[in-house]
């Protein structure tokens, strides 16, 4: 089915959804500007001009997408066929075949694949003469899969026969690989988060790879291996160059300049110009002001999903030594939200927006850097990735 053909209009009222009519959202003046794709645990839906599109994969999870020019990939989890990774190569007018495109654990591993957790452009490699469709994918059981012609891919085995892997520890039942990064000015450089398993980097590209976590606390009770273990929730680029990274962890916000041989502390809880707590899921750096970074902590004192929890985005200035609480609209007030690693993200061009979307299904939007948030969409399924269209 075409996009025209699920085509539902928004306006903040009823929406016309399947054979059911239903309240979905909102249009703003805001989603002239921008185009979103949401991933969310009943399918996918694109949102553009106004008019939301969906869902997509109807009834599957979508933990993860990734754009190539014209061409879309779509990780689902089906009740039926399990893990798969769509793409369409008409910017979602049609769909490969379920099988099409595959990702599988080598026999000899004895594993098999439980979830495609995220997808990112490999821009650590010249692109080949065929255009740059080389990708990395991110899954559970903790591993990393690369494509070069972005249709068929291999197992990194590097990483999956690291020596550290056996310390690795399951966080909430689940050991992913969940963040993949790479720079067009570090050919050759891959740089991973693993979920309780802590940060890997390798310098020539994939072949070996090394604990890159120290200084990066792990939690109160937790064991830990050498330097590997620490539990990082999301990794993020810094604007000030392909060394310069943030990472959101369950025990605070940190920062480095030599791309995670060593980390510093930045965003502590407690005090006038600080995060409110330290933990998070998500952190996205400024993509062009160095030094500034956008985290979603919970409140102090509270939990996610607790009656007083507020919903606020923070932002980093000064490469983390103050951050300021935004105001992001959200339809409830003592809103019970969660955003997780893959559903808070930012343009790659100009006007950069910045979108999140919540596990209560609202996907809000900023044109200028968190200054002002718009609702673009209500109702929702809980949303597990966003990622801003080209």
């Amino acid at each position: 089915m075409t996009l025209l053909a699920q085509r539902t209009q928004v306006a903040g009222g009823a929406a016309q959804h399947g054979h059911e009519t239903r309240r979905s959202g909102c249009r703003t003046r805001l989603t002239d500007r921008v185009a979103v794709a949401v991933g969310t645990t009943q399918g996918l839906f694109m949102v553009n001009e106004g008019i939301l599109n969906g869902p997509f994969f109807e009834g599957n999870h979508v933990p993860a997408f990734l754009q190539l020019g014209g061409r879309y990939y779509v990780a689902t989890i089906d009740a039926a066929l399990g893990p798969t990774l769509q793409m369409s190569e008409d910017s979602g007018e049609s769909w490969s075949k379920p099988g099409a495109v595959t990702i599988t654990f080598p026999a000899e591993t004895g594993e098999r694949l439980v979830r495609i957790c995220h997808l990112q452009r490999d821009h650590s490699s010249p692109a080949p003469p065929g255009g740059d469709l080389a990708l990395f994918a991110g899954v559970q059981p903790a591993a990393l899969f690369r494509s070069r012609d972005g249709k068929t891919f291999e197992l990194v085995r590097g990483l999956w026969e690291h020596p550290d892997r056996p310390g690795w520890t399951s966080a909430a039942g689940a050991l992913a690989l969940h963040t993949v990064l790479t720079h067009r000015d570090r050919p050759g450089r891959i740089t991973v988060a693993i979920a309780n398993g802590g940060v890997y980097r390798s310098d020539d590209d994939g072949d070996t790879w090394q604990s890159k976590s120290v200084g990066i606390a792990v939690r109160a009770g937790r064991a830990r291996s050498s330097d590997n273990g620490p539990p990082v929730h999301k990794l993020a680029f810094d604007a000030s160059g392909p060394d310069g990274l943030f990472a959101q962890t369950a025990t605070g916000i940190y920062r480095t300049e030599n791309a995670g041989d060593s980390w510093v502390r930045v965003g502590r809880s407690g005090g006038a110009s600080s995060v409110a707590s330290d933990f998070g899921f998500p952190v996205v750096g400024h993509p062009v002001e160095a030094g500034t970074a956008f985290a979603f902590p919970p409140e102090p004192d509270t939990s996610p999903g607790s009656p007083g929890w507020r919903p606020r985005v923070y932002r980093a200035n000064g490469g983390g030594a103050r951050w300021g609480a935004l105001s992001a609209r959200l339809q409830r007030k003592n809103a019970q939200v969660t955003v997780v690693g893959d559903a808070f993200t930012v343009g790659e061009g100009a006007p950069y927006p910045l979108a999140f979307g919540t596990e209560t299904g609202e996907l809000v939007a900023s044109l200028d850097f968190g200054e002002h948030w718009r609702l673009m969409v209500s109702e929702l399924p809980p949303v597990l990735c966003v990622r801003v269209l080209e």
